[in-house]
């Protein structure tokens, strides 16, 4: 049975055009995900699910096995979900790998130390768990939602703040790692199943990129955590 890590990019993205092979921090940015789970003790194969030939030659030139995404998996509205049970399948019947742990790397998040990815797998099977999402705490932050034309404090009391240590810890999904069990995909046709548990990293690696602007925010990181995958190795 192998642990492999899934990393879906299609191409057509709306927000920033052809965002995963923009060029970050001097590559593109899907070659950061290949490239950190390729770094990793606990992966045994690095596969990207991708419509799109431009990615596919990204994919194929930074050591990333590629799985052809069919056209009814790459639209707008198709979810991760079904792109990794596709791939799943492609891995199972013509890599001739069973697959025991899916590890999902987003490639828009790419602000991953090293090591993050072989201890959040130990921490997943440490747990026992079914699934793991990687988050960030969120250190007094305090949000407000537009409800019927009114503004409504949802995650705090601002008529009773009180004091921010006493408030309830809270975290932010940061979408960098995923691990789950095949059969935990299946049953629920979800990344997230039963038993959660979560990988906490630092609140800098919470931001990912979506649109120009968040780039120069992504390298910044890159260049001052010294991110290179050199440090990976």
């Amino acid at each position: 049975m192998h642990t492999v890590a899934i990393i879906p990019a299609r191409g057509g993205s709306k927000g920033l055009k052809e965002k995963n092979i923009y060029p970050v921090a001097g590559k593109p940015l899907l070659a950061w995900s290949v490239l950190q789970a390729l770094a990793s003790t606990s992966i045994g194969k690095v596969f990207v699910t991708t419509d799109d030939d431009a990615i596919a030659n990204v994919a194929s030139m930074y050591g990333a096995e590629v799985i052809v995404r069919p056209p009814e998996l790459a639209g707008d509205k198709a979810s991760s979900e079904s792109a990794i049970l596709h791939a799943a399948g492609v891995i199972e019947r013509e890599y001739a790998m069973p697959i025991s742990t899916i590890v999902f790397l987003q490639a828009t998040s790419p602000l991953r130390k090293p090591g993050d990815i072989d201890r959040a797998t130990e921490h997943f099977i440490h747990e026992g768990a079914d699934s793991l999402i990687s988050v960030t705490k969120a250190d007094d932050l305090t949000l407000w939602e537009s409800r019927a034309d009114k503004w409504e404090s949802v995650n705090f009391d601002y008529r009773n703040r009180g004091m921010r240590q006493d408030r309830p810890t809270q975290f932010i999904e940061n979408g960098s790692i995923y691990i789950f069990k095949p059969e935990t995909l299946l049953a629920f046709g979800n990344r997230i199943g039963e038993k959660l548990s979560v990988y906490e990293m630092e609140f800098w690696q919470t931001w990912e990129i979506d649109t120009i602007e968040e780039i120069d925010l992504i390298e910044y990181y890159f260049y001052k955590k010294n991110l290179g995958i050199q440090d990976a190795n």
